[in-house]
């Protein structure tokens, strides 16, 4: 049953958890959004479609935004705990670092399970959703708008320009369409203006031209046909789409068909290394999730008479270096130059080892202060660029001083 102790440290760690959670995932979103707009706008697609890649990145962001969410909370509510002294209380009762990291530890396994739910599960199909949603922009499968201006191209035998666009693509004027059948017969045609329309036939539209003139060429023509119209319709056969691939890139499969595709014997050895290397980079990912509680109160609980937040800054430093670190492991691996398990598993254990020896000296010395070096540096460090400042505002003497 949990105490009151431990609904309170609860709650000091839910509020930055979340918070943490909502800032770094909208960071995340803001910073791939620019990107996504100008691409969408380059390929004239419809804006609607950047929220839905954006939708579909939230997994992959949320992966790593959910370790350093954990690591923030539990690392800020100890720290409120030490600064204002209310830790030294409940270790003077009797309550070791170890009960007090029960609540923290909850927190870890649950996020653990659910982050492994989204890097195991939900990331790879978003993934492949995110890269189909790309797929289809570039080939026109959504729609994507005729630039204004600007020659366009419809399959290999139609070029069309459209010099003005209004009421959102519904009226189009000054029209140019040049079209070449197979057998050599070409159709020139100018419009003062026109409209797209749907047919029954989802692989043709109409394109309805209103005043214009139609030049129509043919090797059996001695001279070419010139037809004013004030209205003609003009069938434009839609280019074939290719099919959007399967997923078969190995960030695009689940666990179990990861670990299925590197157990059968039939897989080539360089997709098996990729596979592996993979596989091993989520689950080291999701396990490292339980060494955050015990960096977190390392990081927290600055040297007493101190409120330094280097910790916090040097927590975040710690995880996204690792994770980092991580990432080049896989890239090694699944080249082959390096076991994916020692590529992975090897950084994981030296990293273990530092989290355990700081949380040692944290807890079991008395007054052991894990980055007490690191805390004095910046300090002397910091009242140097003090110093510094001070000097390079120091008044001139006043004229005439002796």
């Amino acid at each position: 049953m949990l105490t009151a102790t431990d609904r309170y440290l609860a709650r000091l760690i839910a509020m930055p958890l979340l918070g943490t959670l909502v800032i770094a995932a909208m960071l995340f979103l803001l910073d791939k959004m620019l990107s996504l707009f100008d691409f969408v706008a380059a390929q004239g697609g419809p804006v609607s479609v950047v929220w839905r890649m954006l939708a579909n990145m939230l997994p992959e962001y949320m992966s790593l935004a959910i370790p350093i969410g954990l690591m923030l909370g539990i690392l800020l509510a100890f720290r409120k705990l030490a600064t204002s002294s209310e830790l030294d209380v409940m270790r003077a009762v009797g309550l070791s670092y170890g009960r007090l990291l029960r609540v923290p530890y909850m927190y870890a396994i649950a996020l653990a399970l659910i982050n492994f739910g989204i890097v195991g599960f939900v990331q790879p199909l978003s993934r492949h959703a995110y890269e189909a949603l790309r797929f289809e922009l570039r080939s026109g499968a959504l729609g994507a708008s005729i630039k204004v201006g600007e020659f366009t191209t419809l399959g290999k035998r139609m070029t069309l320009r459209i010099e003005r666009s209004q009421d959102e693509g519904r009226n189009l004027q000054g029209i140019f369409v040049r079209a070449i059948n197979r057998d050599g017969q070409s159709v020139a045609v100018t419009a003062a203006h026109g409209t797209f329309l749907a047919t029954d036939d989802p692989d043709t539209i109409i394109f309805r031209l209103h005043d214009g003139v139609l030049v129509n060429e043919a090797p059996k023509y001695q001279t070419p046909r010139i037809l004013s119209f004030s209205s003609h319709d003009l069938p434009i056969d839609l280019p074939q789409i290719e099919a959007f691939r399967g997923r078969d890139v190995d960030r695009e499969k689940t666990i179990p068909e990861l670990v299925l595709i590197g157990h059968n014997k039939t897989t080539p050895h360089d997709l098996r290394n990729e596979v592996r290397a993979n596989f091993h980079f989520r689950m080291v990912e999701v396990v490292f999730m339980m060494l955050l509680p015990l960096a977190a109160l390392a990081f927290a609980i600055p040297p007493k008479r101190s409120t330094s937040a280097l910790g916090v800054f040097l927590s975040i430093v710690f995880i996204v270096t690792y994770h980092k670190i991580n990432q080049y492991g896989e890239s090694v691996g699944s080249l082959g130059k390096v076991d994916p398990i020692i590529a992975l598993w090897g950084p994981f254990l030296l990293a273990s080892g530092l989290v355990l020896w700081m949380y040692h000296v944290i807890a079991h010395r008395p007054g052991g202060q894990p980055i007490a070096a690191l805390e004095y540096a910046f300090s002397t460090l910091g009242k140097q660029v003090v110093r510094l400042l001070r000097f390079g505002r120091r008044r001139p003497p006043a004229e005439g001083a002796a």
